[in-house]
Parts: C-alpha cells; sequence; structure tokens
C-alpha cells in the first residue's frame, strides 16, 4: 500500500511569488515512491503553480524541494528535468510543425538517451507508432498527450508532473491516459496529476491533497475520499 512506501519527494514551508503577488504560503508536500498523488482545488488556487515551483520556472523565496534527500530549490530549470522530474505543462507544447518522432528524439537528447529508451517509451503509447513520420500538430488532443508524455518519459523521470492531462480529451482517450499513467505507478514512477475532474483521476490515485489559497490543506487517501466525499465539495465545490 502507499502508506508503506517512502518519500520520494517533499515540498517543505514552500513560498512562491508572481512578482510581489504571494501564490503559495508555506505549502507542504509528499510524494511516495510509485504513487499517484492528485491535487484538487478551484481554479486559482496554486496547483500548477506548486508544478512549476518544482521544476524551478516559478522561483520560491523560501521553504525546500527535496528529490530523495537532494535539494532542487534553487537549481535552474534545465537542471532539474536532468535530476529527475519530468513536467508535461498544460497545454502539452509541443512544436507542431516537428514529426511525432523529432519530437521524441528532441527528449531523448535532452538526456542523452537512445534506441532503448525510444523502444520502452514507444511500447506505452503504441498509437504513436503509426503516427511516427506524422507531424504533431495534426495529431488528435488526445494523440497529443500522449506524444507530450512520451517526450517527457524520455528522460526516464523518477517523478512525472502532468497538469490536467485529460483536459478536452474523449473519455476513449481519458482511460487511454489513465492507463498509462498506472503502467507507469507499477514501474515506480511517481506521479503528480493535477486535475479538475474528479471522476478522471479517483480511478488511478493513492492520494488526494486539496490545495486551497496556496496551501495544502488536506491530503487524504482515495479510498477514504470515496467512502466520504465531503472534501471535495468543500474544496473544490463539486460533488
Amino acid at each position: 500500500m502507499a502508506e508503506d512506501r517512502a518519500d520520494v519527494l517533499t515540498v517543505s514551508g514552500l513560498d512562491c511569488f508572481y512578482g510581489e503577488v504571494q501564490v503559495l504560503h508555506g505549502l507542504d508536500l509528499a510524494l511516495r515512491k510509485g504513487e499517484v498523488l492528485c491535487l484538487f482545488g478551484r481554479n486559482g488556487a496554486g496547483k500548477t503553480t506548486t508544478l512549476k515551483a518544482i521544476m524551478g520556472l516559478a522561483p520560491a523565496r523560501s521553504g525546500s524541494i527535496r528529490l530523495d534527500g537532494r535539494e532542487l530549490k534553487g537549481l535552474p530549470p534545465h537542471e532539474v528535468p536532468k535530476a529527475g522530474v519530468a513536467y508535461v505543462p498544460q497545454g502539452r507544447r509541443l512544436f507542431a510543425e516537428m514529426t511525432v518522432a523529432e519530437n521524441i528524439e528532441i527528449g531523448l537528447m535532452a538526456r542523452g538517451k537512445g534506441e532503448a529508451t525510444r523502444e520502452s517509451v514507444l511500447d506505452l503509447f503504441p498509437l504513436l507508432r503509426e503516427r511516427l513520420r506524422q507531424r504533431s500538430g495534426t495529431l488528435s488532443g488526445g494523440e497529443q498527450q500522449m506524444l507530450a508524455m512520451a517526450r517527457a518519459l524520455c528522460l526516464e523521470p523518477r517523478v512525472l508532473l502532468l497538469d490536467e492531462p485529460t483536459e478536452g480529451l474523449m473519455p476513449s482517450m481519458i482511460e487511454k491516459i489513465r492507463e498509462t499513467v498506472t503502467k507507469l505507478r507499477v514501474s515506480g514512477v511517481s506521479t503528480i496529476l493535477v486535475e479538475q475532474r474528479v471522476d478522471a483521476v479517483l480511478p488511478v490515485a493513492d492520494r488526494v491533497a486539496f490545495i486551497e489559497n496556496g496551501r495544502n490543506r488536506e491530503t487524504v487517501g482515495v479510498e477514504e475520499l470515496r467512502a466520504d466525499p465531503s472534501a471535495v465539495r468543500r474544496y473544490v465545490g463539486v460533488g
């Protein structure tokens, strides 16, 4: 069970600002090895900023971000993936004019990975094998999300950060994304998943952290949440 796993990523007392506006207020978060941790909260609660802060894209003024005991806070953004954290931002941000194969190659080059990594990533996304020569901008939304995840996984990360991966996708594609996250958990990858849709993530989540006003108000196991969903109504406003 997730309760028996050691923490692979810990965020402690994180303060983060955009200009002079404070967005995160002493945020604490712990991600266990091989766990899927979902961040829930209303728009503007600080969920995406939490992911950006971990990646060094939203500089933290104080606090700590540790991956297996190594301090990540203060690292330049290009060094964080090398430490073992990969990020798939909202909107996917692919190179639309490049082919699927070329987008994957960029991910491989970022960490000096080769053919074995490429094949293992494509095994996770067999649909992409059929699209290798296709321009990524012509893929469907679900296929683009798969490609964005595949490119991130070329880094062979210990931790994967996903920002609203099911946004705008058909139910069949949402299920494929869920299947991939489940496979990653089995292989030992730890995932932080930001989502708005409770139904999209509860089937794969181990725990849920409720973010409100830049603070982690409560973290609960998914079985506990199923038994008593009042926290969803309290922090997100939906049942």
